[in-house]
């Protein structure tokens, strides 16, 4: 039974793929806090389908697609400004119309100039595919992510819990705008090749959702989001060679069992708690108390 669990670590491309999945989840958790603190649930979804075409046309002309994928990604955020400028349009509906022409313009990109790259891969993800230059491109995006959110996670936490105050203390709300849209942008390319373009959006924000959930302090969501996204991704890669599964899909249902969780049995914020099925500290002596007297 023991040897029959460790049977997934005896190949190399499941190695590879539970490495891949760590780093991404942690990655796209540790973005996901900013994602959920600033109302950009929709604006992930949205840069995730953009990047496509940039993916598409880095590929073709044999460019990084970390490239690609920052250019489609300034591309569209202009475009959902100068509609939103140039309409009375609601924001929801604007990245409604920009990200799903963007992501038709990639796909049919593909399907026109055939590449190593493929539609599926694009949708769907192909983990258990990933090479050691994917692993070596991943880990580089995923240490710059970590150094610039280390150093700047301060000021980047001051302009998406106000981005008016951030303005008033001398901070360049611009700058800071378009970094986090950049490591937003970075963060979709990586976990396309792992969970692919439908599911990007759960790790940009099942693991964010889960630590607010847990913790009232920024901080340690900044801790606890990384090693939800990063566990639940390895473990949805680990237990996907089990089901012969897809393995986006059992990454993205364990974060979402963990949301679920939380938001049941949460200390704080879970629901038992806020219907009154947990007694405060001391609740129970203070109610023998008042019957003993």
């Amino acid at each position: 039974m023991f040897e029959a669990a460790l049977d997934p670590f005896a190949y190399e491309y499941m190695r590879n793929a539970m490495l891949g999945a760590g780093t991404v989840g942690a990655l796209c958790a540790l973005l996901s806090c900013f994602v959920v603190l600033k109302g950009w649930s929709l604006l992930g979804d949205a840069l995730s389908h953009a990047v496509v075409p940039g993916v598409a046309v880095a590929a073709i002309f044999g460019l990084p697609l970390v490239a690609g994928a920052a250019v489609a990604a300034v591309l569209a955020v202009a475009g959902i400004a100068f509609v939103e400028r140039g309409t009375s349009l609601k924001n929801d509906a604007v990245l409604g119309v920009v990200f799903t022409t963007f992501f038709a313009a990639g796909l049919l990109l593909v399907s026109l100039y055939p590449t190593h790259l493929r539609i599926t891969t694009i949708m769907f993800g192909n983990l258990l595919g990933i090479a050691d230059s994917d692993l070596w491109q991943v880990y580089g995006v995923g240490l710059l992510c970590l150094v610039v959110i280390g150093t700047m996670w301060r000021d980047l936490l001051a302009y998406a819990f106000d981005p008016l105050h951030a303005r008033s203390i001398g901070l360049n709300t611009r700058v800071l705008h378009a970094l986090l849209l950049g490591l937003l942008s970075l963060a979709c390319v990586t976990a396309l090749q792992t969970v692919g373009a439908l599911l990007v959006v759960a790790m940009l924000i099942a693991p964010g959702a889960t630590a607010y959930l847990l913790t009232d302090r920024f901080g340690c969501m900044l801790v606890i989001a990384p090693l939800i996204g990063g566990v639940g991704a390895v473990a949805g890669a680990y237990a996907s060679f089990f089901l012969d599964g897809a393995v986006g899909g059992c990454i993205v249902l364990l974060q979402t069992a963990t949301f679920l969780l939380a938001w049941l049995f949460a200390p704080k914020h879970g629901l038992l708690n806020r219907l009154g099925f947990r007694r405060p500290a001391g609740a129970g002596k203070r109610a023998a108390a008042r019957a003993g007297a």
